[in-house]
């Protein structure tokens, strides 16, 4: 045997023994030493990252790269999304959402409502973006229908996560379908095909059976922030409550269209490309809440101003969280496990659908990033799949979408997001957020398979 294989199998079989042996020292260290996520997460990279062979120099330097890098992109996006749900609690335009949602729909019907307001708010937006303006909605709602929070939690958390990893503009199917030269319109439409019977499944049914089983209530600091009582001299309209928290996905929306539809030089789509970045959309929306929701309303400025102050001091924790599975995500691409995965896949031999939906699952394991996983597997695959149909093309961009989204863990960042808004345990956190991934990714693929079926 060739000495470099050789050597490429040893140093690959270290680095996936190594990610394992990682993450299974973070859940220990959560479970049973009860030990900070930050920390446990910040020590299992380490032995993730010199395991591998990384200098724990270089793996202080990649951790530090990746929590900032990931801090950037989603912290400030937590940090407005906190402060625009303590607003529109502490105005009253939360019950005022509610109330009216709950005119719509009372008892059974109540969580196929939910998921339908997430897919409509999740459409344009990030998922990190859709999360953060549903979390207060969704607490206010549990409490007005008296219902478990995970009956109403769940079917929203569907709709939004289906969405990011089935339905073009998202960023991932939009990556696959640009690598593998897919129609983008015939893929949204496919994907809609898809996220239907995966929001139903992963949502609706797996909330109301998981909820049956599983007794979660709101955590005191975010429960009192979003679950305020209003205090305002009256209480806003439901226009105007709707406006502001769908502001964000207006101007998001208004973005997506520049770049799809007008040409990219001109004042009107540079304009609209500006408002529509998730930081300033959510400035946007928060300062148009801080007018319209709290000074028009009679909240004083002083009272506004404490409420806004007050919205940061609970996401701390869920920000270092973040940070650090972002070092870990980071610390592991250094090590190449991105290649180690790469090169596995080139030498099987499946399946189109199938082959795509593994490389991304792997992909996704290994790196916790559904942007990594979608890139590289696009880019494996994209030479494979030069004489494909147009149909086809699409189908293996949505099946990696799928894989992308497969059973998340303690190194992803919506996980973390997952169980510190909801209080959960870190068990309570993989049977919400892990299995409901799992449920949406594996639709996603017999649903592929089925269409393949089907229409070629």
């Amino acid at each position: 045997m060739d000495p470099t294989a050789i050597a490429w199998l040893a140093h690959d079989t270290r680095l996936i023994l190594c990610c394992l042996v990682a993450i299974a020292t973070i859940i220990v260290l959560i479970s049973v030493t009860r030990l900070p996520p930050f920390l446990s997460i910040l020590v299992g990279t380490f032995i993730a990252g010199v395991g591998a062979g990384l200098a724990p120099e270089e793996v202080a330097k990649a951790f530090s790269k990746g929590a900032g890098g990931i801090l950037g992109e989603a912290g400030i996006i937590i940090a407005l999304g906190s402060m625009l749900g303590a607003v529109m609690a502490e105005s009253g335009a939360a019950d005022r959402i509610a109330s009216t949602l709950l005119g719509l729909g009372k008892g059974r019907s109540l969580p196929w409502v939910m998921a339908l307001v997430a897919m409509v708010i999740g459409l344009p937006l990030f998922f990190e973006v859709g999360l953060v303006m549903m979390v207060p909605i969704i607490f206010v709602m549990a409490r007005q229908s008296g219902q478990p929070l995970l009956k109403i939690a769940i079917p929203a958390l569907a709709g939004m996560t289906t969405l990011h990893a089935l339905m073009p503009p998202h960023p991932g199917p939009l990556i696959a379908v640009s690598a593998l030269h897919a129609d983008l319109g015939l893929t949204m439409l496919l994907g809609f095909t898809l996220a239907v019977p995966a929001v139903i499944l992963a949502g609706p049914l797996y909330g109301n059976w998981l909820s049956r089983r599983m007794d979660v209530q709101a955590p005191a600091e975010l429960g009192a922030l979003f679950d305020a009582k209003p205090s305002g001299q009256r209480q806003p309209g439901f226009g105007i409550s709707l406006l502001i928290i769908l502001l964000p996905v207006l101007l998001m929306l208004g973005s997506t269209l520049a770049k799809v539809a007008l040409a990219p030089e001109t004042s009107l789509s540079v304009t609209l490309k500006f408002l529509g970045e998730p930081l300033i959309a959510l400035g946007i929306a928060v300062l148009a809440a801080v007018v319209c929701l709290g000074w028009a309303n009679g909240l004083p400025r002083e009272q506004v101003g404490t409420t806004l102050r007050k919205a940061l001091a609970p996401i701390a924790v869920l920000l270092l969280t973040i940070g650090a599975g972002g070092g870990l995500k980071q610390t592991l691409l250094d090590a190449g496990v991105s290649q180690t995965i790469s090169k596995a896949a080139e030498g099987a031999h499946l399946p189109y659908l199938l082959l795509a939906w593994l490389i991304a699952v792997a992909l996704r394991q290994a790196t916790g990033s559904a942007t990594v996983a979608t890139t590289t597997t696009a880019g494996i695959l994209a030479p494979m799949m030069a004489g494909l149909a147009a149909t086809q093309s699409s189908l293996v961009a949505l099946a990696i979408g799928a894989g992308s989204v497969f059973f998340c863990h303690v190194n992803d960042a919506g996980f973390w997001m997952v169980r510190e808004y909801f209080g959960l345990q870190l068990k309570q956190t993989i049977w919400v957020w892990s299995v409901l991934q799992t449920i949406v990714s594996v639709v996603g693929l017999v649903g592929t398979l089925l269409l393949w079926w089907w229409l070629t």
